[in-house]
């Protein structure tokens, strides 16, 4: 006797499809995947709706909710970072990468500006802190230090290497115009800090995890007056003993209040996961994913049902 194969039958009642449309049951086998996307996009609406009810609690127009977000990325009181200044200042105007007369000319009407120029005459163990008012003044001193101090990754990295070979042509050297010296005598001159063979690693593998919403290139090459900023943060932190968590943290507070408007959008893509900005990883936030201009962009295209998040001053703040 043939053995039958061993199966289960699932037997259907005909009259269940005398109650369903044909063509209903087609659409549905054919296109389950679909309805198994769409299930899966329900709950993660469902998921970002439930967020935003909670934090709509605390706010009466949209506006509000978008600005509790911002109090998160860029907050009023500023933030802390984990370098002290020592006498990094004096040392960028001692090497001609900072022309005093020029930055005061530059800040003479942003007063907190005016306030840190302190740090460029007198030695301080003051923390450097990131503001909404001092970003502008940040950055460029951060660009000046990353410039001008001596660095493996400059000499013999992406700078170098990338662009015909012509390190002066990229917007980091060819565009700063704040020094006592040309740009080019700047370069990679001035050991203002000295890093061991392993603190250059360190460097070059945190720089290369960390990038920002203006260019797809990470710190590791930095093309732009960010990315310079970014690559003298790094070295500053790893020079003082900063853990590699504090430095990813340190920089992604720099990026926020450079790029505001960016990282609040970042924000509300979170949150959509029901995710809140402090849970996230700086190293995966600063990462190519979502902090590259690439990457930013399709965080902000997927945030743009956000209600009140379309508010003046997007792009680069600093």
């Amino acid at each position: 006797m043939k053995k039958k194969d061993a199966y289960i039958e699932l037997r259907i009642p005909k009259a269940i499809f005398r109650t369903i449309p044909l063509w209903l049951v087609i659409l549905l086998v054919i296109n389950s995947s679909m309805l198994v996307g769409f299930t899966e996009y329900y709950f993660m609406k469902k998921n970002f709706n439930d967020a935003v009810i909670e934090l709509s609690k605390k706010t009466k127009s949209p506006e509000e909710l978008v600005q509790i977000l911002k109090q998160q990325v860029i907050p009023q009181k500023g933030f802390a970072l984990g370098v002290v200044w020592n006498d990094v200042g004096k040392q960028l105007i001692g090497s001609g990468a900072i022309d005093q007369k020029k930055y005061e000319e530059l800040f003479v009407n942003e007063s907190q500006a005016k306030a840190e120029m302190r740090y460029l005459v007198n030695a301080s163990k003051d923390h450097m802190v990131i503001t909404e008012s001092n970003a502008r003044f940040m950055v460029n001193t951060l660009w000046a230090f990353g410039l001008v101090n001596k660095s493996k990754l400059l000499d013999e990295g992406a700078m170098k290497t990338e662009g015909g070979g012509n390190h002066m042509n990229y917007a980091s050297t060819g565009g700063f115009s704040l020094g006592a010296k040309a740009t080019s005598e700047l370069y990679s001159s001035t050991p203002i800090i000295k890093l061991t063979t392993e603190q250059e690693e360190l460097v070059q593998r945190i720089s290369q995890n960390v990038y920002r919403p203006c260019c797809n290139n990470p710190a590791s090459f930095p093309d732009c007056n960010h990315g310079m900023a970014a690559l003298g943060y790094i070295e500053l932190a790893v020079s003082q003993g900063l853990s590699e968590k504090e430095i990813y943290k340190d920089v992604l507070a720099l990026n926020s209040f450079w790029f505001p408007q960016t990282y609040v959008e970042q924000a509300a893509y979170f949150q959509k996961q029901a995710k809140a900005w402090g849970s996230i990883d700086p190293k995966i936030a600063l990462s190519k994913q979502y902090s590259s201009a690439q990457g930013a962009q399709i965080v902000s295209q997927s945030v743009q049902d956000v209600p009140g998040l379309q508010t003046p001053g997007g792009g680069c703040a600093a």
